[in-house]
């Protein structure tokens, strides 16, 4: 049997295939083939919040250009650059003219190599991008969005597992604390950055200590102070990353009032983890029983005017009943339900949804002291 040649319509002709001009911003490839399926919507309506913040308007819409998807990003403001820069999933940035790209550097604030965040593998570890991208959401909605780019911010996560948001913090000079209740994570981290710091030769102290206030015993806490360099190391330009071994609920007996300018943190899912009751109780799928105990705690630790920004899982804890909790402890929600209106720069309250598997659908809330 002999096949026909396909019979080519000579009045139907392909659109040119041109970059706009402007900024081209090419996206790093994702582990997770479902996040990356996502992660233009995201990236867009990251850069267009964080611009907004800080006052830059810009518009962000995805494109392709001879077969490969960027994100065309517009505006005539000098800061632009820095704020596509620090997008959670910029791999490239390119300025186009005519049809022609050219490769414009990246700016933005990496003080150490990627590895300190990639190289740790294991199930249920948040994706990489997406911590970056919770942290930048979280900080353009405080009343100082400027702290997230010149590095003087300084990060909580309360339930921060094996590190990831502390490594990242780390990688962008930012001081960060952490806590986890897990006396197991808390080993893998210690074991990790040790000899992570050792095998780049880098300048640093480290000291692991029991935590005592009034007599009692609530953990352990990881000290750590490094800097990228000796000449940093010798200026005093470090970095610290403190990790609490202890229950988060417990967290005001032991942490200075008003001494964080963000918090950031992945909710039990209800899958990989659960969050634990009180005095033993069995793991609960929802999150909402630990942060009636946990915000108080959070709150005291946030100064005025900063922001708290919390992924959780919608099929384990609806948007009406997470901005109801954070309402209930003293926060203003920013974005996620009930804001009224578009968040800065006109992204929708549900912008950051995105499925991770079939039993998880991610969203973002941020809410405000003050």
């Amino acid at each position: 049997m002999t096949l026909d040649a396909p019979v080519l319509n000579p009045d139907v002709s392909t659109p040119p295939d041109v970059a706009p001009d402007g900024r081209l911003l090419l996206l790093a490839p994702s582990s997770n083939r479902v996040y990356a399926g996502d992660a233009a919507r995201l990236n867009a309506a990251e850069i267009t919040l964080l611009a907004g913040a800080l006052g830059i308007e810009a518009s962000v819409e995805p494109v392709t250009v001879a077969g490969v998807d960027y994100l065309a990003v517009a505006g005539d403001d000098d800061r632009l650059d820095r704020v596509v820069s620090e997008a959670s999933g910029a791999f490239a940035l390119f300025g186009a003219r005519d049809g022609l790209l050219s490769p414009t550097p990246l700016e933005r604030r990496r003080l150490y190599t990627d590895d300190v965040v990639t190289i740790q593998k294991y199930q249920g570890k948040t994706n990489e991008q997406f911590t970056h991208l919770l942290l930048n959401v979280t900080a353009a909605l405080s009343k100082r969005p400027a702290q997230l780019l010149d590095g003087t911010l300084h990060v909580l996560d309360p339930m921060c597992g094996r590190g990831t948001t502390l490594n990242t913090c780390l990688l962008r000079g930012l001081d960060i604390t952490g806590v986890e209740v897990d006396k197991g994570d808390f080993e893998q981290y210690q074991a990790f950055i040790t000899t992570w710091l050792r095998t780049h030769r880098l300048k640093h102290e480290i000291d692991a200590t029991q935590i005592r206030r009034s007599g009692r015993t609530y953990g352990r806490a990881l000290e750590l102070e490094t800097a990228p360099s000796k000449e940093d190391w010798k200026a005093g330009r470090t970095q610290q990353v403190t990790y609490l071994s202890m229950d988060t609920t417990k967290l005001p007996d032991v942490m200075r009032r008003a001494s964080v300018d963000v918090v950031v943190t992945d909710l039990p899912y209800g899958v990989q983890h659960g969050s634990h009751g009180s005095n033993g109780e069995r793991l609960a799928r929802s999150p909402l029983r630990l942060l009636d105990r946990a915000l108080p705690g959070w709150y005291d630790a946030l100064r005025t005017g900063g922001t708290i920004g919390l992924a959780y899982n919608r099929h384990v804890a609806g948007p009406e009943a997470m901005a109801e909790a954070l309402e209930a402890h003293g926060f203003t929600v920013v974005h996620g339900h009930g804001v009224d209106g578009p968040t800065q720069g006109h992204v929708t309250a549900d912008a950051f949804r995105h499925r991770v598997d079939a039993s998880i659908d991610r969203d973002i809330v941020v809410a405000r002291k003050g």
